[in-house]
């Protein structure tokens, strides 16, 4: 018996049976919307409040904040709670209703401003006053290093040691790099595949940022290749994943869902994992299933 954050993690591996014909290649989707906050950002969350708790760099009275674009607040949001810490989450005014409501429920202060990149400057700038802590997925290792702790070992564990490809969408890139780092090193031929927006894209949880913004723990030379992928490829396969499969998922979930698929054309035999990052329900006021 334990609470809510013994939940996280342990996500279940589900086959894709109905998208392709070659039966010598295996495509599975790692289902993070099982996790109690919705996505694959509890884990992220998680390691990083606990370890900075551990080290001494938060206490009770520490007021906490954080830029996001939803996923990672709403799971910092039940965490905070959790531990009854104060959190200010600052997210793009574009975010869908249901990611405010979510992280209010759950006891946190939100903060709307125009661009993600205007989040994260604000975020920064009121932690260099003092008064607040920023955990800034962006830079920090507690970030990736959650997928080391947990979600490498369970796709090394569920696959039998038969993963020969990894797909992920790149956000904060703490999922991809994570995962790399243990997956290579359990089998350096597995195959790193990162996706990021086409340059005209718009898809919610997949970034192609300017470098001036580039995530401080991306290490490029842990991903073997980067696939572009369009708005319009994310939001068909997010809707063929949940009409086919039953698989209810978001645009960043159909993105990664899109560039697994083109690694499937390319091979004749293989194991191909990717990651669902988070549910389908966090878009329902958006257009993703009109």
């Amino acid at each position: 018996m334990g609470n809510i954050i013994d939940t996280i993690g342990n996500t279940p591996l589900v086959e894709i049976t109905k998208f392709h014909s070659n039966r010598n290649v295996k495509i599975y989707a790692k289902m993070e919307g099982n996790n109690p906050a919705g996505s694959v950002k509890d884990r992220a969350a998680l390691n990083m409040i606990r370890s900075a708790m551990e080290r001494g760099e938060i206490t009770k009275d520490t007021k906490l904040i954080e830029a996001t674009s939803g996923n990672t607040g709403i799971a910092l949001a039940m965490i905070a709670g959790i531990y009854c810490l104060s959190l200010e989450l600052v997210m793009p005014v574009t975010s869908t209703r249901e990611r405010t409501l979510t992280m209010q429920a759950f006891g946190a202060q939100v903060t709307l401003l125009e661009s993600m990149e205007i989040c994260r400057d604000y975020a920064e700038d009121k932690a260099a006053t003092g008064d607040y802590f920023i955990l800034n997925q962006f830079a920090n290792p507690d970030n990736y290093k959650a997928h080391i702790k947990t979600t490498g070992p369970e796709i090394w564990r569920d696959t039998a040691g038969k993963i020969t490809h990894f797909v992920s969408a790149m956000g904060t890139t703490g999922t991809i790099m994570g995962n790399s780092i243990y997956l290579k090193e359990k089998n350096p031929e597995i195959q790193i595949v990162g996706c990021q927006p086409t340059e005209e894209s718009s898809i919610p949880g997949i970034r192609r940022w300017p470098e001036e913004y580039l995530p401080k723990i991306f290490d490029a030379s842990r991903v073997d290749r980067i696939l572009d992928i369009s708005q319009k490829e994310s939001t068909e396969m997010a809707r063929e994943l949940v009409k086919r499969e039953g698989i209810f998922a978001g645009m960043s979930s159909g993105g990664a869902f899109a560039a697994a698929l083109k690694v499937a054309n390319e091979i004749e035999e293989g194991t191909i994992v990717f990651i669902a990052c988070d549910r389908g329900d966090r878009y329902l006021s958006s257009d993703l299933f009109a």
